[in-house]
């Protein structure tokens, strides 16, 4: 990262009315994998779609197995420097909103307010027939209760993660799992997160949508723009006039479209980001508290 990459940066975040929108590369520095590595190009991992776990219990139960174990791995992960950066952002006045594709709760966890969850959460589970959700703690519980003995996960098997939470695993060592359904209806659970194969609630949309209407500036974290679902936002800043920034390994689908592109970690990036503001507010705060006569 270049010293005029950063203070472009600096000028059009230090402005405030800043969104973010952050993708899986903004969690990859806390041990969880994004879905196209470096080059942003061939999606690294056949994801589940919406069809086959619904229509298939073959599917679900592979899923809810592999996921069980996965899920050790998303609970475990901790907030990096990324997510701090960007709370502390938001704690300074300057970034009004969040809007993430991750699915994990780590901006949360790093102290983030008004996060809206494009794809919803892993932390939560809904059951598809009354809409109960509940936490995925207590289905976790229930998992572990209907499947005493299975466990399968070698140290070597959890460092096999994919996004999402999900786990490389034999189809031959899923197949004595038990799956359980709804406690209110016996209805088959899933996580409260969007499938491959749905559409992201339309409610949910447009309220990410009016963020971005608000915003002064759209700050891209993270994500290489390849899915309509985040690059939406991109095309819809740029039509209203809105600056966008971009911070993220590697190309991106929404380049023509960036006034400011920073290719390099976001772990170094925002931390630095941050630093910096903070030392412009400083030297602006001392110039005003500064006597008259000192100025001329």
């Amino acid at each position: 990262m270049t010293y005029d990459a950063l203070a472009r940066l600096v000028g059009l975040v230090g402005g405030g009315g800043v969104v973010v929108l952050s993708g899986a590369g903004l969690s990859t520095e806390s041990g969880i994998p994004d879905y196209r590595g470096a080059t942003g190009a061939a999606r690294r991992a056949t994801p589940m779609t919406y069809q086959a776990f619904t229509a298939d219990p073959a599917s679900r139960r592979r899923y809810w197995a592999r996921s069980h174990l996965g899920w050790r791995v998303i609970a475990g992960a901790q907030p990096n420097a990324g997510h701090h950066a960007v709370a502390d952002l938001q704690l300074a006045g300057l970034v009004t909103g969040v809007v993430t594709q991750n699915v994990d709760g780590l901006h949360q966890s790093a102290g983030a307010r008004v996060v809206v969850e494009l794809h919803g959460g892993l932390d939560r589970v809904v059951c598809l027939r009354c809409d109960e959700r509940s936490p995925r703690e207590r289905l976790d519980a229930r998992l572990r209760a209907a499947n005493p003995s299975w466990d399968v996960a070698s140290a070597a098997e959890l460092t096999a993660r994919k996004p999402d939470g999900d786990l490389d695993l034999d189809d031959r060592l899923v197949d004595g799992f038990v799956v359980v359904d709804c406690l209110v209806c016996g209805g088959q659970l899933k996580p409260d997160v969007v499938f491959f194969g749905e559409t992201v609630p339309r409610e949910r949309v447009e309220h990410c949508f009016a963020l971005i209407q608000q915003a002064s500036a759209l700050l891209v974290l993270g994500s290489s723009l390849k899915v309509m679902s985040g690059y939406r936002f991109v095309l819809r800043a740029a039509k209203l006039g809105i600056p966008v920034a971009i911070v993220n390994q590697g190309p991106t689908r929404g380049e023509d479209h960036a006034k400011v592109r920073v290719d390099a970690p976001l772990g170094d990036v925002l931390p630095a980001l941050v630093r910096s503001l903070a030392t412009t507010e400083d030297a602006m705060q001392g110039a005003r508290q500064a006597p008259v006569e000192a100025l001329c």
